[in-house]
């Protein structure tokens, strides 16, 4: 039995998605995560919740809240203790590394708070070796990749390096190459973490524009502010799911879907 609440399966979807049932993408059930030692840590306690096709989530913790583990399960970068993690109908648990290679060459894209670009490169090469590991020749990469950057608004600085671009349009950058070949999930960890308030928010509004395009974007963070203005928040506190929100297309919480973890605790003890 999971530790825990679920509100809502289907929140936050896309436009697109209103006319047929939603396809559920990513699928966690039962989740925990133990790493071995003189004294176990204990960082995911039994994780549940589906990401549908179409949806803009946030997930929200503090330091040590259990995030990052979790963004290694959905990134299929590491394998849970127990339960499943199933990305398109796949378990993850039951590929070999040879099989997740490929799907997360193929299937997800990844934004870091670091960006992790190549300094020696240009934009459109740093988006372009994204998919060096997708079976896709160098011209495809490359047409794929200027395509990338103009939809995050960069046509006009494809030939410039990391140095010469700023901190917002760096991450850009980093956002058309986890767009590049058009994955079935993007994970954006810290998106904002190292921008100013003003590139802050101009990636929070190309987020919005890339979901009402169709994407499906999880943003993991830390700040409350932001998630608060997404259509679905859950929210992770010492390795379990406390609170899982539907806000509504604009951000707006709706009361009725909050839970309240504190009092949902004294009524199971």
């Amino acid at each position: 039995m999971s530790d825990n609440v679920q509100v809502a399966d289907v929140v936050g979807i896309g436009e697109s998605a209103h006319a047929r049932a939603p396809e559920p993408l990513l699928q966690l059930q039962d989740v925990r995560k133990v790493y071995p030692g003189v004294t176990p840590v204990i960082a995911l306690r039994g994780v549940d919740f589906t990401i549908h096709r179409g949806e803009l989530v946030a997930i929200v913790g503090p330091s040590g809240s259990g995030k990052s583990t979790l963004l290694h399960m959905m990134g299929t970068l590491d394998r849970p203790t127990e339960g499943s993690v199933r990305l398109v109908g796949s378990d993850v648990a039951k590929m070999s590394d040879r099989e997740l290679a490929k799907l997360r060459a193929t299937r997800i894209g990844f934004v870091f708070q670091q960006f992790f670009l190549s300094e020696y490169e240009t934009a459109l090469e740093n988006v372009a070796d994204g998919l060096l590991y997708s079976g896709v020749n160098r011209r495809t990469r490359r047409a794929l990749a200027a395509e990338a950057l103009d939809k995050v608004g960069l046509a006009h600085r494809m030939d410039h390096r990391p140095p010469q671009l700023s901190g917002g349009e760096r991450q850009r950058v980093a956002i058309a190459r986890a767009l590049n070949g058009n994955p079935d999930i993007v994970l954006a960890d810290e998106p904002t973490g190292n921008l100013d308030s003003n590139a802050a928010a101009t990636i929070f509004a190309l987020l919005k524009k890339l979901h009402r395009e169709g994407a499906t974007i999880i943003v993991i963070t830390h700040d409350r502010g932001l998630a608060a203005r997404l259509p679905r928040r859950i929210d992770v506190l010492d390795g379990r799911i406390v609170a899982d929100v539907t806000q509504g297309a604009t951000g707006t919480v709706d009361p009725e879907l909050t839970v309240d973890w504190a009092r949902d605790t004294k009524e199971q003890a």
